[in-house]
């Protein structure tokens, strides 16, 4: 999982969801758009943040472990057992 880059900036995060209320979407393999990285950040619990490509990862993740999505990288979250956790977007700061 590579790190968050220093030249992006946090543009938006979704609501707070738990393991009752994720979107059926985050647990699907998905992608972020072109230039837009996620933060996942669990608030309480955990979760598996899985890595499709280009080779397969599995990141457990926990409070003070967030999870870096680059753009455009096939991903899913998989959820364990209770867990409070939001996702940030970032982007460039010539984007934003």
């Amino acid at each position: 999982m590579k790190p968050l880059p220093a030249n992006v900036v946090l543009y938006k995060t979704t609501p707070e969801f738990n393991h009752e209320s994720v979107p059926a979407g985050l647990q699907r393999n998905h992608t972020t758009a072109a230039g837009v990285w996620g933060r996942i950040v669990v608030h309480e619990g955990s979760l598996r943040y899985v890595i499709e490509e280009p080779e397969f990862e599995e990141h457990l993740l926990g409070p003070g472990n967030a999870g870096i999505v680059e753009p455009q990288v096939a991903h899913h979250v998989a959820i364990d057992g209770p867990v409070r956790f939001c996702v940030e977007f970032h982007r460039s700061m010539q984007s934003a």
